[in-house]
């Protein structure tokens, strides 16, 4: 497995310099909201908001709109869904050539992700938990294509520099377009500001439906498509939290109208416009609960709690104890789930 952050390195080339591209970058995409962080500072007081988590809301709703990450209050993918993800990512996403033909011997089966700020610090932080892991897929190349200040508008626009930088980023890594199969994508508008429910995630649900359908056209061989909201935001404002919490349900909007057979989604034949999506890791809980406690009422029923000290001063952007709870959840997801585990693992 080979992982993408930094400059070329001297060492073994499958670990150590695979930390070959993209730090400078990275880092320079850390910097963009500098000036938007220290203008807005926490406020540790709002440890929670009284919102449900969908895992937990089930079959009950907000503003009008069931819960559950699936159809139905379900928390699990339907059957139909389900089975052609696990067939997709058994047989489809597989070792592949520069020009993207399957070469089972020198292929590379490319991960990247797709999102802002905390999209690239939180994958940063995954690629970093992983590395050296003899454990996973040696064809694996994790690229790092999130960037900071660069919200769903920017990516949900086929010829806004994001996706070049992308592309800029799989060159440096030794790899092609061609060589894309599955994607990790977190993304919302600037400033978390959904305005009203539910138009607001509609519209983000529209956003991220033209980022995906973007995406397989400039990476003809992506099969799947993770996607995954944001954390608990309420520590920097009330509209901010809001945001964050509402986020979830364009995702689930997205997911839903690909199950029902909306034909600008469809992810079968080779012309399919779309790839097969589905939620990755569920990362939104209601702070530290309804007692404001570390490790009482948690923040969902699961026990996920967010606690201030896991954000940066601004209330927004993860600190490293928060990136690394991103990290362990994506670690968890990407070894587990039937959708992930087959091309994520050494088999």
């Amino acid at each position: 497995m080979e992982w993408v952050l930094g400059r070329r390195r001297q060492g073994d080339r499958r670990v150590s310099a695979a930390l070959s591209t993209l730090m400078m970058p990275a880092v320079a995409s850390l910097v963009v909201l500098g000036p938007a962080s220290a203008a807005q500072a926490s406020d540790c007081t709002r440890t929670h908001s009284g919102r449900v988590p969908l895992v937990d809301l089930g079959t009950g709703t907000y503003l009008g709109a069931q819960g559950g990450l699936y159809p139905g209050g379900a928390n699990s993918r339907p059957a139909a869904h389900d089975s052609a993800g696990r067939s997709i990512a058994t047989n489809q996403i597989l070792p592949r050539n520069s020009s993207g033909a399957v070469d089972n011997t020198n292929g590379k089966v490319v991960f990247a992700s797709i999102g802002m700020s905390n999209t690239t610090q939180e994958f940063q932080a995954f690629m970093q938990s992983v590395a050296g892991d003899a454990t996973l897929n040696p064809k694996l190349v994790l690229v790092d294509g999130a960037q900071g200040g660069q919200a769903a508008t920017a990516w949900a626009d086929p010829n806004s520099t994001t996706w070049q930088v992308l592309n800029n980023r799989l060159m440096q890594a030794g790899v092609t377009p061609a060589q894309v199969q599955t994607v990790w994508l977190k993304q919302q508008f600037g400033g978390d500001n959904l305005g009203t429910f539910p138009s607001g995630a509609q519209q983000l649900r529209d956003a991220l439906r033209s980022i995906v359908t973007i995406a397989k056209s400039k990476y003809p061989n992506l099969r799947i498509v993770h996607l995954s909201s944001r954390t608990y935001g309420d520590y920097s404002t009330a509209l901010r939290g809001k945001g964050a919490y509402e986020q979830a349900f364009a995702v689930k909007q997205l997911i839903e109208d690909q199950i029902a057979g909306d034909p600008r989604l469809a992810y079968a034949g080779t012309s399919a416009p779309a790839p097969w999506l589905a939620w990755g890791p569920y990362l939104w809980a209601d702070g530290l609960g309804a007692d404001g406690v570390p490790g009482g009422v948690p923040g969902r029923r699961d026990g996920l709690e967010w606690t201030c000290a896991d954000y940066q001063t601004d209330g927004v952007h993860p600190s490293t104890s928060g990136r690394n709870k991103v990290a362990r959840a994506l670690v968890e997801f990407y070894r587990n789930d039937t959708t992930a585990a087959p091309w994520f693992r050494a088999s």
